[in-house]
């Protein structure tokens, strides 16, 4: 039998943190303002609150300033977090800065971890991640990277162009992915590229622009940056040469699923202002709530709401367990994504025109949570690799029902999740 009840510690700690964005957090959604963010010193002032509740940086090792939570533990505090768009901040568990944490407690030396995981946990400095580029560079198909790192003696030149890089302003560090040489990864299609710790400060970093965007993108924003004989040395190789694409799966598998984490409070938020609002808003004699086609909407978030969240806590447990969870990441950005969207969708309408104004966060939730569907990879590519393995799985029963019939041995067959070790980009 699936147990899926929550330990007595978690379940506390779930609800502290839901008590803390209700009394700390949402209180300073007042100042917000969706370009620039949270003023410095209020940001400052919720993350000293967020230590004293012992509910910061849960996703890192205490060795760093953390808590140390695995991934079905982070699903929890990560949605109640996410109840307001500050809620990731406050912890110290937004993107990008929630993945490039990640990838540093797996990959990084320790000498690198000193000099960028301990300040970036600590909240002294943020950071962004430079892989995406501009057509005909880098999107959804990695293979086409551009952006291209010469070794020279002990150094190595970086050159190439990134675009709509989250958190790029004021970052102190980017990783930055890019072209080692001209080969190809043994097997695969992909050039072999390497990652980079990149000092903002490095004069060949250079920030074109901040790119005007549909939603609210506060800290660094969105940017277009211009690496131009952009000069590291060695140590700034993060991890081994050549590892870059296997090292960006073991940030984006689990990053995929800690936005739809976050995003799912986001949701749940938006129902329940939505549910609220139907109780006690009266129309043609009756609450709103009343009305056949408005209970009908709520039923539906709700109950969209209920499935993804049991698909991250599986996806969560994939991972936890040592599978890749390439396959059930896929289908819960897919899945979670949309349901996120059509649950703001309805929470507005329901709300008319107190959903559209700004009395309330439904509208800056509307145009924040439409991205979701395109960024860590648009919901098309996803569905593409939920459905080569539904084709491998195909091919592979046709296979035992062919030895089946011929009188031999069955071989193994793998799982989902077994499966999903294999060969998804």
């Amino acid at each position: 039998m699936i147990d899926f009840s929550l330990s007595p510690a978690l379940l506390e700690l779930k609800k502290r943190t839901a008590s803390f964005v209700r009394d700390h957090v949402i209180p300073e959604e007042r100042y917000l303002n969706e370009h620039t963010g949270l003023p410095a010193e209020k940001l400052a002032e919720l993350r000293r609150k967020a230590r004293e509740a012992h509910l910061y940086a849960p996703h890192v090792d205490e060795e760093w300033g953390g808590m140390g939570l695995d991934m079905r533990e982070m699903s929890v505090v990560f949605e109640e977090a996410g109840h307001s768009l500050l809620g990731p901040l406050a912890l110290n568990c937004s993107a990008p800065d929630e993945g490039n944490m990640h990838l540093l407690e797996m990959v990084a030396t320790q000498e690198q971890k000193e000099r960028y995981l301990r300040p970036l946990v600590a909240g002294d400095i943020h950071s962004c991640f430079a892989m995406t580029e501009p057509p005909p560079g880098a999107g959804t198909d990695p293979a086409s990277l551009r952006t291209v790192a010469t070794r020279r003696g002990s150094e190595w030149v970086i050159n190439g162009d990134k675009w709509y890089i989250t958190g790029a302003t004021g970052a102190s560090f980017a990783i930055c992915m890019a072209r080692t040489d001209d080969g190809v990864e043994q097997g695969g299609r992909q050039p072999r590229a390497s990652m980079f710790l990149i000092d903002a400060d490095n004069p060949g970093f250079q920030i074109v622009r901040e790119i005007p965007s549909l939603d609210a993108h506060f800290v660094g924003g969105h940017c277009e940056i211009a690496l131009r004989d952009c000069v590291v040395s060695d140590e700034a190789v993060l991890g081994a040469v050549g590892e870059g694409f296997r090292y960006a799966q073991v940030r984006l598998a689990p990053a995929r699923l800690t936005h739809c984490m976050r995003w799912l409070g986001v949701a749940q938020r938006s129902l329940d202002i939505a549910a609220q609002y139907a109780n006690t808003r009266e129309s043609f004699g009756q609450t709103l709530g009343k009305h056949q086609m408005v209970a009908e909407m709520l039923a539906d978030s709700a109950t969209e709401i209920h499935a993804a969240r049991l698909m991250i806590w599986h996806a969560a447990w994939v991972l936890d367990t040592g599978g890749k969870g390439r396959y059930e990441t896929s289908m819960a950005k897919t899945y979670v994504s949309e349901v996120v969207n059509r649950v703001v969708d309805r929470a507005l309408q329901i709300c008319g025109s107190h959903g559209v104004s700004m009395d309330l966060p439904l509208a800056l939730f509307y145009r924040s949570v439409r991205p979701f569907r395109i960024y860590d990879g648009p919901s098309e590519i996803h569905r593409s690799v939920i459905a080569r393995q539904v084709l491998k799985e195909a091919a592979l029963r046709a296979e035992e029902d062919e030895t089946a019939r011929e009188g031999q041995a069955l071989p193994q067959r793998t799982t989902s999740s077994d499966a999903s070790q294999g060969g998804d980009r």
